[in-house]
């Protein structure tokens, strides 16, 4: 057993996850959305914790917090997460990795000073829920931040996102100069609840992040003729639904097909004149593909335009296509894949590699430059942004042994490469 296994606490973990859930979730589940007063008062608890060690804490341009551990060396290892949720959300989503994250930062000051800085960071606005733009903090540090769109969105209750972040002392217009934080980090370690099935139907407790998912989201219009639906014989109707019902269908073979953890997701259609007695003659449907890999994305892509064509010509109507996002596939750092990899397996016995269809955090970091891993935690039913999401307890204190192992291997990595 490493030094790190005799010292790190995870009951202490688990405890203090509870507190957290307790303090900031009610019957319907966590409610820590970002720039409320809940959020708040979720981070005021964890300065709290972080006031017994030897730490710097402070709070960035975009509003992200951090903890700083010194050490011997100005190379910085980072341990990120994000203690904000959904509305009704999981009490493990984020918060975990902050928690398990104080736990290793509390054995490495009780071992005297670390070989290289240690940091803490709270990413602010992971989720987007309150305005629908996901990873605030995160992309503002990594250089993927657009003041001038993330100054247009609106929450339901007609404030701006401008309004609220100042409410909390930020300002759009400098949010950008949270990118200097990263300016000595060496490495950046994120773990995360799985949020999906995989490691539950394996088996197993703990995995490696492969990477993130790339995504093609696009909106498709089909235009058909509206119709009387008594009167109009079927052989004679241009139904512009029938082409979205097609596609709906035939992405699960484009996945199949395409394989590697391939997913495609058509997730609305909006039909006009939305009556049942017409024929519909506009359908505007979403559809959301991804993939690990850049080519095979592509080529997900091409399959669903090229279906597209030809159930428009089999149904008399036309389709247009017009992209909504895209995001490149962000493959994490092999060697610190391969850290990860050993570290779970000093750990449980065994470790497997997946990737992650939702975004993180971490994948903003990767952008930047900087080495990253993350690692993953089973979720039991692949339940998570709901009350019910849960993880075992004993699966918890693996992974936070597993990320206390992984920061000394990485912490071993950064001094190999000073």
């Amino acid at each position: 057993m490493g030094t790190g296994e005799l010292t790190v606490n995870p009951a202490r973990t688990l405890a203090e996850l509870k507190e957290l859930r307790a303090l900031t979730g009610d019957e319907n589940g966590a409610q820590r959305v970002a720039w409320t007063e809940t959020w708040a008062r979720a981070r005021a608890w964890m300065r709290a914790k972080l006031a017994d060690l030897p730490a710097e804490v402070f709070t960035d341009e975009a509003g992200n917090q951090w903890a700083t551990l010194r050490g011997k060396s100005e190379r910085e290892l980072l341990i990120g997460g994000h203690i904000d949720s959904v509305p009704n959300g999981g009490w493990l989503d984020g918060c975990l990795n902050l928690v398990a994250g104080l736990e290793v930062l509390r054995r490495l000051a009780a071992q005297g000073t670390p070989p290289v800085t240690v940091r803490l960071v709270d990413w602010a606005d992971e989720e987007g829920a309150r305005f629908g733009r996901s990873v605030f903090g995160s992309s503002a540090a990594s250089g993927y931040f657009n003041p001038e769109v993330q100054a247009t969105l609106v929450d339901r209750d007609g404030i701006t996102l401008p309004e609220a972040v100042g409410a909390f002392g930020i300002d759009l217009r400098t949010a950008h100069l949270a990118s200097r934080q990263l300016a000595k980090a060496a490495a950046y370690l994120e773990l995360h609840i799985e949020q999906g099935p995989v490691l539950e139907r394996m088996g197993l407790p703990l995995g490696v992040v492969l990477g993130t998912f790339g995504v093609e989201r696009n909106r498709i219009i089909w235009r058909g003729q509206a119709a009387h639906a008594g009167s109009t014989p079927m052989d004679r109707r241009k139904d512009a639904l029938a082409g979205a019902a097609k596609l709906a269908l035939y992405i699960r073979e484009i996945a199949r097909e395409v394989g590697d953890g391939a997913v495609c997701t058509s997730g609305g259609v909006v039909c006009s004149p939305g009556i049942v007695t017409s024929v519909v003659e506009t359908a505007e449907q979403l559809l959301d593909q991804r993939h690990l890999d850049g080519e095979k994305l592509a080529r997900m892509l091409a399959m669903a335009q090229e279906a597209s064509r030809r159930f428009a010509e089999e149904e008399q109507i036309s389709v247009e296509w017009h992209p909504l996002w895209r995001i490149a596939p962000i493959p994490f750092h092999p060697e610190l894949m391969d850290l990860c990899d050993k570290a779970i397996r000093e750990t449980c016995g065994t470790s497997h590699r997946l990737p992650s269809g939702p975004l993180h955090d971490a994948a903003e970091v990767c952008r930047a430059g900087v080495p990253t891993v993350m690692l993953f935690v089973q979720s039991l039913r692949g339940i998570s942004h709901n009350k019910i999401e849960d993880t075992l307890e004993e699966h918890i204190a693996l992974s936070v042994r597993a990320l206390d192992r992984l920061a000394d291997k990485t912490i071993a990595w950064i001094e190999g490469h000073i």
